[in-house]
């Protein structure tokens, strides 16, 4: 399944040129950091509406729409799903009060 991030990727690279007019990413990008921002917490927000409400398939839904926001900021910022993915390679296999350790933080 890591294929659809690449190649969702691949096409939210190829936005970052595209008109704004013409694409609903291009426009995003255009707007800038604080409107991607913006578009993760209004979706993380759906998120937790939609777990609540105990809606399975909203609740897919919804995450879909935030992993792809988040995935629209990782964009922006230079970054890729594979550095996501890495980093939960990386933590593969660890307990959670293990790499919370590692940190060196107390937050999540």
């Amino acid at each position: 399944m890591s294929d659809i991030l690449a190649q969702l990727a691949d096409v939210l690279e190829a936005r970052k040129t595209a008109d704004p007019a013409s694409s609903y990413v291009a426009g995003l990008y255009s707007k800038g950091i604080d409107a991607i921002l913006k578009k993760i917490g209004e979706e993380a927000t759906e998120v937790l509406i939609a777990a609540k409400g105990g809606d399975q398939h909203q609740l897919v839904h919804e995450t879909a729409d935030l992993w792809f926001h988040t995935l629209v900021l990782l964009a922006h910022c230079g970054l890729k799903p594979d550095d996501v993915l890495f980093e939960l390679k990386r933590r593969f296999g660890l307990s959670g009060l293990e790499e919370k350790a590692q940190r060196g933080g107390s937050g999540p």
